[in-house]
């Protein structure tokens, strides 16, 4: 399955859970815990991938990669930021080139 099948129906359901709370579902109760739950969370997740990245293991930084996907998506229910938002700031930052931002100059001291 196409990734941004896959992500469209995973903001769906996150979207639905918000809209019809389920009883004993994680995403519901992310829901009803409110903003700082979910950035929390996302911060959690943030900081797990890079620990699987410097562990320089693959599995566990696709595992905790997805986990982070899936908390970034609460957020964006939670925020009213549709998948098409990402989507349309992307293709404006591809059409830019060469926009790296140029190396500081190095202090000169003061005498």
């Amino acid at each position: 399955m196409e990734l941004k099948n896959i992500v469209q129906q995973l903001y769906e359901i996150i979207e639905d859970r918000r809209e019809n709370p389920i009883e004993g579902s994680y995403t519901s109760y992310l829901f009803k815990e409110g903003i700082d739950k979910i950035l929390k969370k996302v911060g959690e997740e943030t900081a797990e991938v890079i620990i699987g990245a410097k562990n320089n293991s693959k599995d566990e930084t696709v595992y905790e990669i997805s986990d982070l996907l899936y908390h970034v998506v609460v957020l964006m229910v939670q925020q009213g930021i549709k998948i098409e938002d990402i989507t349309t700031e992307l293709e404006k930052r591809r059409q830019k080139i060469c926009n790296k931002k140029p190396e500081r100059k190095e202090v000169q001291s003061i005498h």
